[in-house]
This record gives C-alpha cells, sequence and structure tokens, in this order.
C-alpha cells in the first residue's frame, strides 16, 4: 500500500499504549517520526486544545499514516497488520486468533487502564494499592490464559499482538513493584520478547522524550 509520507506517531515514553504501537512499528520495519506529548508537565500536552483536534479523547498514541489519523493501541496495530501484513501479528487459524484477540483485550482493557495517570490521580494517595491489587488480579487470570495458550510467546512460538500487549504491562507491575515470582509463564515470555530487537528498540528507556536519569545506558 502507497504511503502518504512518513508516518507521524504521538506518544509519550512510558505510555504502555504507544509502547505496543513502537513495537509494532518496528516488528513491521515501518520508518516514522515521533511528536512526544508530555502527560505530566503543566498538567498534561494531551489536555491541550490542539492535541484535541488529533485525538479528542486526548490520549495516546495517536498515529498518522496513510491519509488517517488513527488512535487506540489495538486499532492502530491491526491497521498496520491489514496494510503490511508482514509479519503478521495475528495468526491465520481462527482459534489462534481468538486468542491472541482475547489475550489483548484482557490486558487492554482489564488490566492497563485501571494504572491509567488520571485513573491513579483520582485515588488519591492509595494508588499503589490500587494498582498492585489491579495488576495482581488481572496477572492471575492471565497465568491461567497462558498455560493454554502459549509456546515460545503468548499464543504458540510466533510474535502476535498478544506480546506487544504483555511486556510493556509486566514493565508496569515491575513499577509498581508486584512480585513477578507467582507468574513463571508471564515472565518467561517477557524475557524472551525483551531479546528481541524491536521490543529492544522500543523500550521506554531507548525515545526522545526519555528524560537523562532513566536513558538506557547502551
Amino acid at each position: 500500500m502507497a504511503a502518504l509520507g512518513k508516518p507521524l506517531l504521538y506518544g509519550y515514553f512510558r505510555s504502555s499504549c504507544s509502547w505496543r504501537v513502537r513495537i509494532a512499528l518496528a516488528l513491521k520495519g515501518i520508518e516514522y517520526d515521533q511528536r512526544p506529548i508530555n502527560l505530566i508537565k503543566d498538567g498534561g500536552v494531551q489536555l491541550s486544545d490542539e492535541y484535541k483536534e488529533v485525538n479528542p479523547m486526548q490520549q495516546v498514541p495517536a498515529l498518522r499514516i496513510d491519509g488517517v489519523t488513527l488512535s487506540q493501541s489495538l486499532a492502530i496495530i491491526q491497521y498496520l497488520d491489514e496494510t503490511r501484513p508482514e509479519p503478521p501479528l495475528l495468526p491465520r487459524d481462527p482459534k489462534k486468533r481468538a486468542q491472541v484477540r482475547m489475550i489483548s483485550d484482557h490486558i487492554v482493557s482489564g488490566i492497563q487502564p485501571l494504572q491509567n495517570l488520571v485513573v491513579l490521580q483520582k485515588v488519591g494517595a492509595t494508588q499503589l494499592e490500587w494498582a498492585q491489587y489491579f495488576i495482581t488480579r488481572g496477572f492471575e487470570a492471565l497465568e491461567k490464559m497462558l498455560q493454554d495458550t502459549a509456546g515460545r510467546y503468548c499464543v504458540g512460538d510466533e510474535v502476535t499482538m498478544a506480546d506487544l500487549c504483555l511486556v510493556p504491562q509486566v514493565t508496569n507491575a515491575d513499577r509498581f513493584k508486584v512480585p513477578l515470582t507467582p507468574y513463571p509463564i508471564i515472565t518467561r515470555i517477557n524475557q524472551s520478547l525483551l531479546q528481541l530487537e524491536a521490543f529492544h528498540v522500543s523500550h521506554p528507556s531507548r525515545q526522545p522524550d526519555t528524560p537523562p536519569e532513566l536513558r538506557a545506558k547502551d
């Protein structure tokens, strides 16, 4: 499919939703520009009227590509997979495809939104306990799912959209000091994925807006 100029990704280095899309772009070999949207500076750049024209929900990520602006990370990833199908991020087999969507939705709907900055700001003083509770609850269910679906990665032996959701959520778990020992399958898959170049270059510690004190040393 012919592209209309280089894609432009609006994101934030620490946003797990943005990271999912960065991984997909890296896996697909798509060159793109980035426009960082600082979620915490001066109340949050995403709340500006200018960014509201890009994404009316005032969240990240948003991707301008092929003459259209898309938001919501799974919608973006699936668009990339449909327009640039190699390597595929959704299996051809209907059962495996459903499993990939099940795991992806479990993470992006059932776990990650409950640690969003806007949610934690409403929770107030108990936000650490809040985040730990919902990550733990979600990971207990996810570990059971993976017992039935996992090969080398979340669903079989090929990287799928589910893996793009898993790695950022494990990083969130670590950030909120959730022990990973009870989740050996999650831990194993995460460690395997982090060895892949696409996950390495897209990591929050290697982005244009990563603060110096959080930047990777390598």
